[in-house]
């Protein structure tokens, strides 16, 4: 499965919202040192309960807009 999602780091909450623009997760780590893009595959492990070796970014590691392959 392919997902194309906007992360917020440095929010309150951990949470995945859904619009007809896409969806966007909001999360608690900051964005730096690669801790957001580690939250992220957590938070999506947990959300689609997969293992986090299952997830993979594929583009955008250093950018808010992201390419995520589940398998």
């Amino acid at each position: 499965m392919q997902l194309e999602l906007k992360v917020i780091p440095g929010a309150r909450k951990n949470i995945l919202k859904e619009a007809p623009q896409g969806m966007t997760v909001y999360l608690t780590a900051p964005a730096n040192d690669g801790k957001a893009n580690k939250a992220l595959i957590d938070f999506l492990a947990d959300h689609f309960d997969v293992a986090k070796s299952h997830i993979e970014i594929v583009q955008g590691l250093k950018s808010r807009h992201k390419r995520i392959h589940i398998e």
